[in-house]
């Protein structure tokens, strides 16, 4: 965390100016959050954005139901689903008439919305919550677009291209040691408690031995961070909704074989 002798008044002002921003972004303009209920449906699989959604409901303890989307039948591009999410992409929820797409607006939305108790989540206007929100946004903006570009060029894509791997398996590394530099001098992303930040960066690197066969023992701290994160009884639930049709083992397999086949093609880069 870091110390507010360290802010100036002048930043300090500008952090609660952008948090008091964040906390607006489309919510009902209700009375108190902390008197509402849910009626969550959650549109998900099991993927490193998909259980981003799930572990929060799960961490928060709140009720939800669970509509799979199945990407073998495209489901997500289905007339019905872009209503609930125009991008067709997952996750997205339902909470009542409300949707809420793309999980960095699902997290910013449950945890102003439903962590009045602030389990998950620091209040607005606190120089915590902006880093949290700074360290949610370098998932969405680093971690995430990066790293799934790494899984397309290593395993998944229809052409090999060396230069499409070495540029992004570099960068998801070099985003892992600035991840690695910041858990070095705090347990958590945005300080001393685990929060929605975590979340989403965690759903990401837990998933990269599997996908990508990187060795996080390069980054000692993260790699406890993925494993005290992963001991979570709410993400280990959170991380099973809705169910994979592969166990990690096939899972493990079906990312070995991929990433082999792309190794037997010839670089189709044009030099």
């Amino acid at each position: 965390m870091l110390s507010r002798t360290l802010l100036s008044a002048e930043s300090v002002k500008a952090a609660t100016r952008l948090s008091r921003l964040s906390s607006t972004i489309n919510f009902p303009a209700t009375s108190s959050f902390s008197t509402m209920t849910s009626d969550i449906t959650l549109y998900s699989y099991a993927t490193p954005n998909g259980i981003k959604a799930s572990i929060a409901l799960e961490e928060l303890g709140l009720p939800y139901k669970t509509v799979p989307i199945d990407f073998g039948t495209n489901t997500q591009k289905s007339e019905w689903f872009l209503k609930i999410n125009p991008n067709g992409r997952i996750p997205a929820i339902m909470d009542g008439s409300q949707r809420v797409f793309e999980s960095g607006a699902i997290m910013l939305y449950l945890a102003d919305k439903y962590d009045t108790n602030r389990k998950i989540s620091y209040a607005p206007g606190t120089p915590e919550n902006i880093e949290q929100l700074s360290w949610l946004m370098f998932q969405m903006g680093g971690i995430g677009p990066m790293q799934g570009q790494a899984n397309h060029f290593r395993a998944m894509a229809g052409a090999r291209s060396d230069y499409g791997i070495d540029r992004y398996m570099n960068e998801t590394k070099r985003l892992y040691s600035v991840l690695e530099s910041r858990l070095q001098e705090s347990p958590y992303l945005a300080g001393s408690k685990y929060t929605i930040a975590d979340i989403a960066n965690y759903g990401w690197v837990q998933a990269a031995p599997v996908m990508l066969a990187i060795d996080l023992s390069e980054w000692p701290a993260l790699k406890k961070w993925v494993e005290n994160i992963g001991a979570r009884a709410a993400v280990k639930k959170g991380m099973a909704v809705p169910p994979s049709k592969m166990s990690q083992e096939e899972m493990a397999q079906f990312f070995q074989d991929a990433r082999a086949k792309m190794d037997a093609k010839t670089n189709s880069d044009k030099h």
